[in-house]
């Protein structure tokens, strides 16, 4: 006679093998767009001796969700088709924890990259803006080695925080007073959801700040330009920076809302809410960097050329 699964255990396996199935398209499609910006950057380093800051922070980004990609698909893959590797939690909480490291990484030298491109293009008379304008190429390596050292340190911070949590969990448990053992265990809560939120505003922060400043700018330029009958060409890398910022504002507002529904919202169950979330944030690396290539244009050549190859040596065969 055949098990009886209920429903709800039916829908919970088949939800958690669809995300399995687009999370596998998403990381190698994300990979590949992710290596191709490395590999494209790396030729020009070796071929140049040496990178601009917006080719270095490139860099690290493609790397650094590329690593991003790699554990995280590894995570839900062992979780999902070796689930009794759940009660052999050191392997699970190593792949989670570098997972985590390099998310932080990805979304702090995204948010770095739209802070230089303001600062680079957009025009004010302020002075700490002009001395920031001045000073930013030799700020870039080490704001990338802070981040690097940071990302880290912080999931050292929320691992450590978390391990508290499920011992306080442990003791309140035992406790007879449920609605004394709730208000404790939220309470003991709140500095892991502060630290979790606070990483993920501020380079949501940043971003929002940089395309506001860059809009003002591009506005005042254009009005001026219209005023003179005059045309200039940092017009077309106002307009440029900014279909690149603002493209990437609206995808990092969309996934600042996931990234807090991670917070608030248990993604351990296999639902329909926990499904769009992971389908939304492995998505959201692979989209950018494809939105980073086209409007970088040595990217976007170096792209085209690398298709019409591909087309060339398919249709010769």
């Amino acid at each position: 006679m055949e098990a009886c699964h209920p429903p709800q255990q039916s829908n919970g396996t088949s939800y958690g093998a669809m995300a399995l199935a687009i999370i596998t398209l998403e990381v190698f499609a994300g990979m590949w767009i992710n290596a191709f910006i490395v590999c494209v950057l790396c030729i020009a380093w070796v071929k140049k001796k040496t990178l601009n800051s917006n080719e270095k922070i490139l860099l690290l980004l493609g790397c650094s969700r590329i690593s991003f990609s790699c554990f995280a698909w590894l995570y839900h893959f062992l979780s999902k088709i070796f689930p009794n590797l759940l009660h052999c939690q050191t392997i699970l909480q190593v792949l989670a924890s570098f997972g985590t490291s390099f998310n932080y990484s990805n979304l702090w030298i995204s948010a770095c990259l739209c802070g230089f491109y303001c600062i680079k293009i957009a025009n004010f008379r302020n002075s700490f803006f002009i001395y920031l304008k001045v000073k930013i190429d030799r700020m870039v390596p080490w704001l990338l080695l802070g981040i690097g050292i940071l990302a880290p340190a912080i999931n050292i911070i929320t691992y450590v925080l978390g391990e508290t949590l499920k011992k306080n969990n442990i003791t309140l448990t035992g406790q007879g007073n449920f609605w004394e053992a709730t208000t404790r265990k939220d309470k003991h809560h709140f500095p892991f959801h502060f630290l979790a939120g606070l990483v993920f505003a501020a380079p949501f922060l940043v971003v929002t700040f940089s395309a506001v400043f860059l809009l003002f700018s591009l506005w005042r330029h254009k009005r001026t330009m219209q005023t003179n009958s005059m045309k200039d060409l940092s017009m077309d890398a106002h307009i440029r920076a900014m279909k690149s910022v603002l493209s990437f504002l609206v995808m990092y507002s969309i996934n600042f809302v996931f990234l807090t529904l991670t917070i608030i919202y248990d993604t351990n169950k296999d639902n329909i809410m926990t499904l769009l979330i992971y389908i939304y944030l492995h998505a959201f690396p692979c989209v950018h960097s494809l939105i980073l290539i086209f409007s970088n244009p040595k990217l976007e050549k170096a792209l085209l050329k690398f298709l019409s190859c591909v087309k060339r040596e398919v249709f010769m065969k």
